[in-house]
């Protein structure tokens, strides 16, 4: 009997095993191989991003605005009738020119009426730049409220814009200012005459007021009310005033 626990059949078959069991290891595939390839992942773009957190932003609601709104459901808001409206300032306009011209053509002539007669031969006799400064006074005014008239301290009350009318109508509009100052007991008015090319209607102007004994001076505007293209009127005070 052999010294051996096996005998040398035994171990040969034992070794045979071993060597198909080394075989079968190195065989077998590792987990390496055994893993599928992974698939490149895509990420996101910059604007899927922003428009994934302008949704999360939309879906969010604070807690305590449902709760409020919750709260306030069938809620009728009470009318408050304590307010005030805002009072709307009454405003003043010019009188219309071409109003003004057909007034006194239905008036016809009127013994109070400042104007009636005036010559256009004399005024256009006399004409003056667009540019010009107009300044005139009877002799008897004092040269301190001549002054204050240039100066625009003097208040004028009514004024009338004869731009784009003819010859009659700047007049017969000039005039029924005039006359209806003289009946409101005002004592300067304002006519914006306005420049022009040829300044006929400024022309006119000039020499119209200049024939009006009521008239105790007249001179161009300030900037602030028009400049060389209207004019203060300072008329004497009436009666009633």
């Amino acid at each position: 009997m052999s010294n051996s626990l096996f005998s040398k059949e035994m171990q040969e078959q034992l070794k045979e095993l071993k060597g198909q069991l080394s075989r079968g290891r190195d065989d077998a595939p590792t987990d390496a191989e055994n893993r599928k390839p992974t698939e490149p992942v895509a990420l996101p773009t910059k604007k899927q991003v922003e428009k994934t957190v302008k949704r999360l932003d939309s879906e969010h609601v604070d807690d305590d605005k449902v709760l409020f709104m919750q709260a306030m459901a069938g809620v009728t808001p009470i009318e408050d009738k304590n307010t005030v409206s805002p009072v709307k300032k009454p405003t003043t306009s010019k009188p219309d020119a071409t109003i003004l011209s057909k007034r006194a053509a239905a008036q016809g002539s009127d013994e109070d009426a400042l104007g009636s007669g005036l010559s256009d031969m004399q005024a256009l006799l006399n004409p003056v730049s667009g540019e010009a400064f107009l300044a005139y006074k009877v002799a008897t005014l004092q040269n301190k409220v001549f002054s204050q008239l240039k100066q625009g301290k003097l208040r004028w009350y009514d004024a009338v814009d004869i731009h784009g009318c003819t010859i009659d109508e700047a007049r017969a509009a000039m005039t029924q200012l005039l006359t209806q100052a003289k009946k409101n007991g005002e004592t300067v008015v304002k006519i914006v005459h306005g420049k022009g090319a040829d300044a006929v209607l400024k022309t006119c102007v000039n020499g119209w007021l200049q024939q009006i004994p009521e008239v105790l001076a007249f001179c161009s505007a300030p900037a602030k009310d028009g400049g060389t293209g209207a004019v203060l009127v300072l008329l004497k005070k009436s009666n009633k005033s």
